[in-house]
C-alpha cells in the first residue's frame, strides 16, 4: 500500500521502553510496528524480526501496512464476511486490523495469521496503550512462565518454538495458566509445557518423526475428506496434532483453516502453541477431563497424562514414560518455584 504522503512519526523508540505487539514507535525516519513484547532490541537491527517497517514518517512518501495517514473510519468487522488481504477493519474491541491473508470473516484477535493490528490516526487506533516498564522482577508478558524461565526449561529447543509465539497464542484462551490462584495458575503451566516437552523431545521436534505414518492419519470418511492430501495431517507442534478430524476441530476453534492449510501448524509459532493450548483447553482425549480442568480443580498432573496419552500410558500401560513426564513437571515447578501438588502419576 502506497500513501501520497508519509505518515505522522509516531514517539521515538526508546530502548528502555517496553513494547507490546501493535505498539509503534519512530526511528531512523520511518514508523515501526512491534509484532510482540520487545525491549531494547533497536527497530533497524537487521534478524530480529521483533519489529515490521511501516514506511518513512514525517516527509516524502511511506508503504506499508499501517503506514497510512488517513482517519480511523474503516468499518466494523463483521464474523463470516469475506475478507481480501489488505483489507481494515475495526474489532469490536475498538482497534483496527488489517487482513495479512484472504479470509473468510475469522476473528481477528485469535487469527493472527490472517490478521494484524493497523495503527491509523484519529481516535481510536489500533496501537494498544504501553505499559509501565516492569519492576520488581515482574514478568512483563503477562504470563507465569517469564522468558527466562522457558528458556531454563527448554535449552536445547528449536527456535521454531519461539516464547513470543508462546505468549502471543495466550489470547486465543485466556483461562490457560489464568485460572485460580498464583500457585495453581503456575502448576498449570508446568504441567502444560511438562506434557509438551515429552510429546517433542524437549521442543526439539516440529513434526512427527516416524514418517511412515503419515498417510494414515486421513479419514475419509469423514463429510470434508482430506483437501490438502492424504499424507497431509501427521503430527506437527508442540501437541503434535495428527489426523484430518483434529485438524478441522482445531482449526474451527481458533478461526484458522487449518484442514486446508495444515503447514501452518509448522510455519507459524503462534499458530503450533494456540493448537497446543487448544487441546490442552477442550480435549480430554483418552481421559475423562481436559488437561485444563485436571489442573485448575485439583485432580493432579498424573490426570493430565491420562487426558494426553493415557490409553498407552496409563494404569500400568509403560510407567517409564509415565515417570518422564513427572520428572519434567517436577523439574519446571521447581523452575517456577511452586510445589507440584499431589497424584502426580496415573
Amino acid at each position: 500500500m502506497t500513501m501520497a504522503s508519509a505518515a505522522e512519526c509516531a514517539s521515538p523508540y526508546s530502548a528502555s521502553q517496553v513494547y507490546w505487539g501493535g505498539n509503534t514507535a519512530s526511528f531512523g525516519g520511518h514508523n515501526w510496528r512491534a509484532k510482540w513484547w520487545t525491549q531494547g532490541e533497536q527497530p533497524s537491527a537487521a534478524g530480529t524480526g521483533v519489529w515490521e517497517d511501516q514506511g518513512t514518517c514525517g516527509s516524502g512518501s511511506g508503504s506499508g501496512a499501517g503506514s497510512g495517514s488517513a482517519a480511523c473510519d474503516h468499518p466494523a468487522w463483521v464474523a463470516g464476511k469475506a475478507y481480501v488481504t489488505g483489507n481494515i477493519v475495526k474489532y469490536t474491541d475498538g482497534k483496527y486490523y488489517i487482513a495479512e491473508h484472504d479470509n473468510p470473516g475469522y476473528d481477528p484477535v485469535i487469527s493472527t495469521w490472517f490478521w494484524e493490528p493497523y495503527t491509523c490516526s484519529g481516535t481510536g487506533g489500533g496501537t494498544q496503550p504501553t505499559p509501565p516498564a516492569p519492576t520488581g522482577g515482574a514478568n512483563p508478558s503477562g504470563f507465569v512462565v517469564s522468558e527466562a524461565q522457558f528458556k531454563q526449561m527448554f535449552p536445547n529447543r528449536n527456535q521454531f518454538y519461539t516464547y513470543a509465539g508462546l505468549v502471543q497464542a495466550l489470547s486465543a484462551y485466556p483461562a490457560f495458566a489464568g485460572t485460580g490462584s498464583d500457585t495453581v495458575r503456575k502448576q498449570e503451566a508446568a504441567a502444560f509445557l511438562a506434557n509438551i516437552n515429552h510429546e517433542t523431545g524437549g521442543l526439539v521436534h516440529i513434526v512427527e518423526q516416524n514418517t511412515a505414518n503419515y498417510p494414515h492419519y486421513c479419514d475419509a470418511n469423514q463429510p470434508y475428506g482430506c483437501p490438502a492430501g492424504q499424507a497431509a495431517y501427521y503430527g506437527r507442534g508442540p501437541i503434535q496434532l495428527s489426523w484430518n478430524f483434529n485438524y478441522k476441530a482445531a482449526g474451527d476453534a481458533l478461526g484458522i483453516d487449518l484442514l486446508r492449510n495444515p503447514n501452518l501448524v509448522q510455519n507459524d509459532a503462534a499458530v503450533a502453541w494456540k493448537t497446543g493450548i487448544w487441546y490442552w483447553m477442550t480435549q480430554s482425549g483418552p481421559g475423562t477431563m481436559t488437561g485444563h480442568n485436571a489442573m485448575v480443580n485439583g485432580r493432579g498432573f498424573g490426570e493430565s497424562i491420562r487426558s494426553i496419552n493415557g490409553a498407552l500410558e496409563c494404569n500400568g500401560g509403560n510407567p517409564a514414560q509415565v515417570q518422564s513426564r513427572i520428572a519434567a513437571y517436577q523439574n519446571f515447578a521447581a523452575i517456577l518455584g511452586v510445589s507440584p501438588g499431589a497424584n502426580l502419576s496415573c
